[in-house]
């Protein structure tokens, strides 16, 4: 992982994993280390560099179990905005197979912000959407840092419409701040792109499975995400807005303390998600997250895209789009709770 990107929560990892590369080069490192204590008996830093392997890498996982049990709504959120996560592009590799990529909206460009494509996942045959930050600076420039154009949103829509065409399911990755804000992209109508969006996804004739693998902002995350499923990895987060824009409104300004108060407010965490009725499920990431194991997160996610499709595909297309239809219906739905005091009536003066 990128060293200059640290999360000050994994301080205790961080020195875990130096002693365990050290034991794996076997070295102890005692040329750098202080001098013994008089009487040459080691100091504690000696003996613990010293441990075995198996002991350093067992107390790695339990540390970082520790850890991950319990992060605050913030600290979620800068672990879903990892550079080292993995990304849609990072997904497709490892997931997909024969993926043919296509481009355009044919109105006005190419996003290469959104990316889609027909590719088979397990036995399916599907398209796939979802954003792509980018790695490196020119690749995170050329894809406005995840965030969609209108005519990203447009080509994501006009190739669902050829996947409806040859009754082909859906699959799409989320993993954006936000859609663009520019002014550029409000003349091409982006509000107006993302709302079409939501009304032709949710009455697309075949099965639409999402997933919010990073972050889901607003309405540049449900412009992709209007589906007969909906997930969240275990350390994503998903709402109306981040943490940082949240915080600039309430209190003026985005620090540490306002943004975390503000990702606490919000509820965006995947379990609060998931108790709220917002997403479906909540797929498990690897021990210390998805950017530690891409490979082992690639393979809970391909396991429950194809579950999902399993259960999908063998519902009829009236089944499928009532479903849908009750499925954002009931979101936002409350019920008021009877008082146990009885009413009195009063006469009129």
């Amino acid at each position: 992982m990128p060293s200059f990107y640290q999360l000050d929560f994994e301080n205790p990892v961080r020195e875990l994993e130096r002693r365990i590369e050290a034991a794996r080069r076997g070295e102890t490192e005692s040329d750098t280390l202080p001098a013994p204590a008089l009487g040459g008996v080691p100091t504690t830093t000696e003996t613990e560099d010293a441990a075995p392997l198996d002991e350093l890498l067992a107390r790695r996982d339990r540390v970082l179990d520790e850890i991950y049990a319990d992060l605050s709504p913030w600290n979620t959120v800068r672990v879903a905005r990892h550079p080292s996560r993995p990304q849609t592009r990072d997904y497709i590799a490892k997931i997909c197979r024969d993926f043919a990529e296509l481009h355009g909206d044919r109105r006005f460009g190419d996003d290469p912000a959104l990316v889609t494509g027909f590719a088979r996942i397990g036995a399916f045959k599907v398209l796939i959407v979802g954003h792509q930050k980018g790695r490196d600076t020119q690749e995170k420039l050329a894809c406005h840092f995840g965030c969609a154009h209108p005519e990203g949103y447009r080509k994501a829509l006009a190739k669902m419409k050829l996947a409806e065409k040859f009754g082909l399911p859906v699959v799409t990755l989320v993993d954006t701040p936000g859609a663009y804000p520019g002014l550029g992209a409000e003349q091409r109508g982006q509000a107006e792109a993302i709302a079409v969006n939501l009304r032709e996804m949710s009455r697309l004739k075949v099965p639409i499975v999402s997933v919010v693998i990073g972050e889901g902002g607003s309405g540049g995350a449900l412009g992709i995400a209007v589906a007969d499923r909906v997930a969240m990895l275990q350390h994503a987060w998903y709402s109306v807005i981040s943490p940082e824009g949240c915080a600039a409104i309430l209190w003026k300004q985005a620090n540490e303390q306002t943004n975390s108060s503000a990702a606490h407010a919000l509820r965006l965490t995947a379990r609060d998600n998931l108790e709220l009725g917002i997403v479906d499920a909540v797929i498990p990431e690897p021990r210390g997250g998805a950017h530690r194991n891409a490979d082992a997160a690639a393979e809970t996610l391909r396991d429950w895209i194809v579950a999902q499709l399993e259960e999908l595909t063998r519902q009829g297309v009236n089944e499928l789009l009532e479903g849908r239809y009750e499925r954002f219906r009931a979101l936002g739905k409350y019920e008021n709770e009877a008082t146990s005091d009885a009413t009195t009536e009063t006469d009129p003066a």
